[in-house]
Parts: C-alpha cells; structure tokens; sequence
C-alpha cells in the first residue's frame, strides 16, 4: 500500500528512518506535522518531504501528543478519509466510507448532530427542486420500515394515528416529509453509525434502487442524526446546528465532502445561515398548545398560544405537560412521541390536531440550493 506517514520533530530522525524501514508500506512521502525539539540541520528521513496526499492509498501516523493531540489527529483523520485515503495508527485504524454508485441525479443531506434542521432542509429541497422536477425522497431514519416503504400521497393525522395503533412508529422522517410536502417518500431504516458517519447496518440501497426505478428527475437523500446516506450522491448539504460545529470529531470529514454548507439558528464558520419557521398546516381554533423538538420559533403564529412545549424527544417529560394541559388545538411538529402521545391525548379529549412544517427561511438559501441543479438534475 502506497502511504504518506505523518511525522513530527519530537521523534529523532533516525528513529522515524528506521521505523519506516520496519513498516510494511511503500512510502511516497512524509508530512511533518510540527514540532522541533529533535531535528537537526540536515538529517533526512529518507523519503521526500511532501505537503499533500498526492498517490498515496493510506496516511499512516508516527507522530504523538504534544505535536498532534487526540482533536489534531480527527482533523488529519478528516482530512485523508475525505481524500479518500485510510488513517492508520498504532492501535487504530479508519477507512473512508463506501458509498454505493447512484445513476440518477441526487442530493444527499447530512447533519452534524440530532435535532439541526437536516429534515427540514430536505422537506425544503423536495419543495423546492419539485417545482420544475419530479422528486423523489429517501430517509433513513432509526425508527424506519423494515423494508423499503414508498409513500406516493401525504398521510393525514387520523392515517398516522391508525399506523401508531398498529405498532409502527408513526413519526418517521419519511412520513413527516410526505406530510409536509406532499412530494413521493421512500422510508429506510439504518442502525448505528461510525465516527465518519457509515450505517453498521442499513436497507437504504433497497430504497434507493427503488427510487431510481420510477426514474425520478432528482432524488434527496436525507441522513438520520450524524449518519450519512451511504450513497454515492451527486451532491451533498450539510446542515450545521447550535454546538454542533464542524471542527468536532469526523464533523470535518463531513464539511470537506459536502458542496453546500447550512448553519441553522446559528453562525458557523463558511456557512450559509438559516432559520426555522414553523408553518400550520391548517388553521389553529381556540387555545393553541404548540409541540416541536428543538427551538422553532412560535412567535408569529396567529393564534392564541398558551403552551409551548419542546419535549417532543423527551417522553416522560411530555406526559407531564399533557397531564396539566387545557387547549383546544394541538399543534405538532410530526416527530418523537407527536402521534401515540400527543396526538392521542388530543382525540381522547376531542381536540384539533394540526400538523406544522418546519420552512427553512434566510437571505440566499433558495438560490445556494438552486446553483447544484446544474450538474444534479436531469434536463
């Protein structure tokens, strides 16, 4: 395997040389990272010193803390995965994600955490991009079908209350995304993620062979938490939320492989800033309790509020507030516990239950988005 090591000036010279020597690489190179205790004024390490990956298969890491401590070491992880490079070291070792090959023209949405704004971002490009294209969505959430599920028309509150009484979890991303946009969904599922984003196990290749058979002009692709669609998709948005910076961990790795970056209810550093706006997706009688999962802003609803509740992720916190709630409407992010808890305690009582989008709003977001449809979307 052809490899670059990475070095640094605590180790002596001669002993990186004769560590080099004992390791099974062909080496193209060394980067030295930093440092300058043991180096001396013409002492070589045998192999060139190079400022770029170039032909190389691998980073292979002999430097240590102080010169590259645990977060350096993340950021050169990013770094050579993103290149498409494995980054090995003493104990460890990261190879980049496969993706499997896509033929149609697709977009892939990613987040750097839980709870950023990555549906509402894809629920936003299937709005957008179906104007003028036939769209179609594939989500992969941890709650998702079995099997690949096609979803063609939005379901409605008293659809999704009949499929949570059957035992399906009845907020999945799909169906949220459905419900909001009325654009065709297909629901995955995927099971937990590597640091660089990698479902250990996932049906999201079903789906996506399902989608490209109804050859749509463009497919969104959206991932589940800090979980990446393993697609190998022509485009690539990450959405960036409050503390989830990406600087952290692999978060990098997933800023350098994405073409458009999107800081919602925040500012991050190259990024594109948005904000949430949460929209009723019918009209709001009487006393009006809101439920979302994250910080949307309520402040423009016309409507008389006389609760808001962000505990839609958090159960028992959320019996607590129904159990002291009077309201005569019920408006609801489609997340969490939205359907078997808030939905429920709302019919059992006779009151409305309204579904509320979440509109990805900002100074240049449509037009960003717009400049992938290019080399993205079918003519």
């Amino acid at each position: 395997m052809k490899a670059i090591a990475l070095i640094d000036g605590e180790h002596s010279p001669d002993v990186v040389r004769e560590a080099l020597r004992e390791l099974p690489y062909e080496w193209v190179g060394a980067i030295l990272a930093g440092g300058t205790e043991k180096l001396r004024e013409g002492e070589g390490y045998g192999v060139p010193l190079v400022d770029t990956f170039g032909e190389a298969e691998a980073l292979v890491d002999l430097s240590d803390d102080p010169v590259t401590t645990p977060d350096d070491r993340f950021r050169w992880a990013s770094r050579a995965l993103a290149a498409g490079l494995s980054y090995h070291g003493a104990d460890f070792r990261f190879d980049p994600p496969a993706y499997e090959p896509f033929e149609r023209p697709s977009i892939a949405v990613l987040g750097t955490g839980k709870r950023v704004g990555k549906t509402a971002v894809s629920a936003h490009l299937a709005r957008l991009f179906s104007r003028q294209h036939d769209v179609v969505v594939v989500t992969m959430g941890r709650g998702g079908p079995r099997e690949p599920e096609l979803v063609e028309a939005p379901p409605d509150v008293a659809a999704l209350v009949a499929l949570s009484r059957s035992g399906r979890h009845a907020a999945s991303d799909h169906l949220e995304i459905a419900a909001v946009t009325g654009v065709t969904t297909i629901g995955c599922r995927r099971a937990g993620g590597g640091l660089a984003g990698r479902p250990f196990v996932s049906n999201v290749a079903d789906g996506a062979r399902l989608a490209a058979s109804r050859s749509p002009g463009v497919v969104v692709f959206d991932g589940s938490g800090t979980a990446v669609p393993p697609i190998a998709a022509g485009r690539r948005v990450l959405v960036v939320g409050p503390g989830r910076e990406t600087s952290d961990g692999f978060n990098l790795y997933r800023r350098l492989v994405s073409d458009l970056v999107l800081s919602v209810g925040c500012d991050a550093p190259g990024a594109l800033r948005a904000d949430l706006r949460l929209r009723p997706l019918g009209p709001l009688p009487g006393r009006v309790a809101v439920f979302t999962a994250g910080p949307a802003e309520t402040s423009h609803l016309e409507a008389d509020v006389v609760h808001v509740s962000r505990s839609l992720g958090d159960r028992k916190t959320l019996d607590r507030e129904l159990a002291a709630l009077e309201a005569d409407t019920y408006l609801t992010e489609l997340k969490g516990a939205a359907i078997d808890l808030v939905a429920e305690h709302a019919l059992a009582r006779g009151r409305h239950v309204v579904l509320a989008a979440n509109d990805v709003v900002g100074p240049g977001i449509d037009d960003a988005l717009l400049a992938l449809v290019p080399e993205t979307l079918a003519v």
